[in-house]
């Protein structure tokens, strides 16, 4: 990735290790070499389809706080092809893996995998703008680079390969690009105690990304199941 100078490129530097991190994880790594048993890719779509979800609230919500008509439309427009990601590729791998819409209501949301959700949809929700962009920017950054470094070494599994392309994309990068924009310009703007703030909720997102990729490796469930109570 070519260095970055101003916010975007502090932001980075700053979660480098966490991002070494995720593109040596287990799951990564798996999808690369195929080696990631079809359960745990499985479990991983199942959860990120709720995910997904969510994170369209989440992007509506940063596009409701933004003041640039552009910005808004930014937002809302990446809402739009987030709920797509969901219906195209996810659906198509859930049919894969015969696995009904039902199904995927049945399954909860992991422990990490709420946390992750909880965490985003509270910060897009409250605002302001900068704090909604900087919990919001790590699943862009993340997946880009991601998608970027595992689709040079590609993968013998078409499904895996499927969703290396997707996020290797070229318009997805540019969506990407035109966040981090945003994100520097919105940062010029405020104060450094904002800034620190912005600082905070990008690298939080970051490690509740690889803990979120963590869940899905070891098929991630609560410990204590749900159930009526007696009486």
């Amino acid at each position: 990735m070519a260095q970055r100078s101003g916010f975007s490129g502090e932001l980075w530097h700053d979660v480098e290790p966490t991002f070494a991190a995720i593109l040596e994880h287990p799951f990564l790594t798996g999808l690369v070499d195929g080696s990631l048993p079809i359960e745990r890719f499985r479990f991983y779509v199942i959860q990120d389809t709720h995910y997904l979800r969510a994170y369209a609230r989440a992007l509506a919500y940063a596009g409701a706080h933004a003041d640039e008509p552009a910005d808004t439309a930014l937002f809302t427009g990446s809402a739009i092809e987030a709920i797509q990601v969901e219906q195209e590729m996810h659906g198509a791998l859930l049919g894969e893996f015969g696995i009904t819409s039902a199904d995927v209501e049945a399954t909860p949301l992991s422990p990490s995998a709420q946390l992750y959700v909880s965490t985003m949809l509270a910060d897009a929700a409250q605002g302001p703008f900068s704090r909604a962009v900087a919990s919001l920017l790590p699943c862009f950054w993340i997946y880009w680079e991601v998608g970027r470094a595992l689709v040079e070494r590609g993968s013998p599994d078409p499904r895996y390969q499927r969703w290396i392309d997707t996020y290797a994309d070229e318009a997805f990068g540019r969506t990407v690009e035109a966040v981090i924009a945003v994100t520097d310009r919105v940062a010029a703007q405020v104060g450094e105690d904002e800034r620190d703030r912005m600082r905070a909720l990008f690298a939080q997102g970051c490690r509740l990304e690889w803990m979120f990729w963590d869940a899905a490796w070891r098929e991630e469930r609560w410990p204590i199941p749900l159930g009526r109570a007696a009486g």
